[in-house]
This record gives structure tokens, sequence and C-alpha cells, in this order.
């Protein structure tokens, strides 16, 4: 298996899947292997790129349980080289399941240990539950997208000390990727500073690219696209392509 990433921020609205979906994307458009795991029970990963409940059968939930093999629930998206490993709502009730079972941490572990692909990118849910437990305990990197905003580094502490107590307990091997800024509007003040605190905090783990605050990029889920088919000239499709690209340089 290549280098698998969880992107994580327990906070909603901070562009987590948004650039999950199209990181993943645009690696897959350089020719590399990737597989997108929803691990979120709201399921937009899944939703994004166009996928209908009618098209899958088996979920991230049958094969968190057991019941089904991970290369038995995958799906090819519509983008040549990206799979996908959908999730239904009765992913919700996953966590609840989980604890009655042994090695509860490590079923995503498990099941991605046979995954051959040169990326596995799992769309963790805004939470530190379970779910997020099982991605951080399953993944070589964590990627944290932070939205420019004034509560920006709010939780981020809370955060940290969960992948170092993983780090410390279940997976020694655990590195945080980057903190990825987005929804960066250059014409305000707050998003210098915002900026300025993180460079500040994490130095060089801060990606140099920063994610626009982009029509395009909030449009594109409704359509079932990613932002490159929506719109490739867009600023929010040239800053995740530089993404793409600073994660390989990173790895």
């Amino acid at each position: 298996m290549g280098k698998t990433i969880a992107v994580i921020n327990q906070k909603g609205g901070v562009g987590k899947t948004t650039s999950a979906v199209n990181i993943a994307a645009a690696l897959a458009e350089q020719g590399k292997t990737v597989l997108l795991v929803d691990l979120d029970p709201q399921g937009n990963a899944t939703s994004g790129l166009g996928i209908a409940p009618e098209q899958y059968d088996k979920t991230t939930y049958e094969v968190l349980i057991g019941e089904v093999q991970l290369a038995d629930a995958v799906i090819e998206s519509h983008v040549q080289n990206l799979y996908v490993l959908p999730t239904g709502k009765d992913l919700a009730g996953a966590e609840v399941e989980l604890v009655q079972m042994l090695s509860r941490e490590l079923k995503l572990r498990e099941a991605l240990k046979l995954a051959a692909y040169d990326y596995v990118f799992i769309d963790c849910p805004p939470s530190l539950g379970l779910l997020t437990i099982n991605a951080l305990s399953a993944a070589d990197n964590v990627l944290i997208p932070v939205q420019s905003e004034y509560y920006a580094l709010e939780g981020l502490g809370q955060l940290m000390g969960t992948i170092q107590a993983v780090r410390e307990h279940i997976n020694p091997g655990l590195e945080l990727l980057g903190i990825l800024l987005t929804m960066y509007d250059k014409r305000t003040s707050l998003s210098e500073q915002v900026a300025s605190e993180l460079q500040q905090h994490f130095g060089d783990k801060l990606f140099s690219t920063v994610v626009p605050r982009n029509v395009r990029l909030a449009e594109a889920p409704s359509f079932g696209k990613t932002v490159y088919e929506h719109d490739k000239w867009s600023k929010g499709a040239r800053a995740y392509k530089n993404v793409a690209k600073e994660i390989e340089r990173r790895g």
C-alpha cells in the first residue's frame, strides 16, 4: 500500500471534504491510483462525486464491522484512477456497534492493509469519536484543513492532543503532513493574521498554498463534480492542483 492520509478537523465547515475530494482527484489525474474512503456519516464525499445510493450496495459500514472485504465495497468513480469506498446513513450507528468489538480502534487499519493504491485519503467525520480514531490508527499522515477565520486555532490543541495520544498508544508512525489554510480571502487583514499565527505555530508544516474562498469550489459538489470538471480555470482548481503537488513533494 502507498501513503494513507487522514483529512481531519473536528470543526465542520472548514473545507475538509472539499479538500479530500479535490486533492484525491488531482493526484488521480496525475496518473496515481487513489482510494477515497468516505468515513463521514453525512456521506458528502460520496454524493459530491455524483455517486447515488443505487450505484452501491456495500459501504464503509459493512467494511468496518467485518461483514465484507474492502475490495467488495470499493467502486470506481467517473474520474479515472479514483476509487471510492462509499458511505450511507447506516455509518452513523457504526460507532455504537464498534464499542462492543475487540480492537475496535483498528478496524479500518485491518480493512486497508491489503489496499493496493498509491494514495488512500480518508475523509473523517467532524468529531473526535471512534470513527476518527480508526482513521488516525490507519493513517501514515494527517492533513488538517483550517478555515481562515477568527476561531481558526480553537480546537486545534485538542486535535493535536488526540493525534499525539494515537501516536503514543496505537500508531507510532503517525505524522502531521501539514496544515492547509482554506477559504482564504486576501482582501481581509483577518486572513493574513490567521496565516501568520498558523505559520508561527506550525512553521513548515503549513502548506505554502492557500485555498481561496471560491464560488466554483462551493458549486461543484451540487453537480456531482470535482472542481476541475466544473471549472478547471478557477482559483480553487488551481489551488488544489498546487496542494497535490506539495503533497507529492512532502511525500
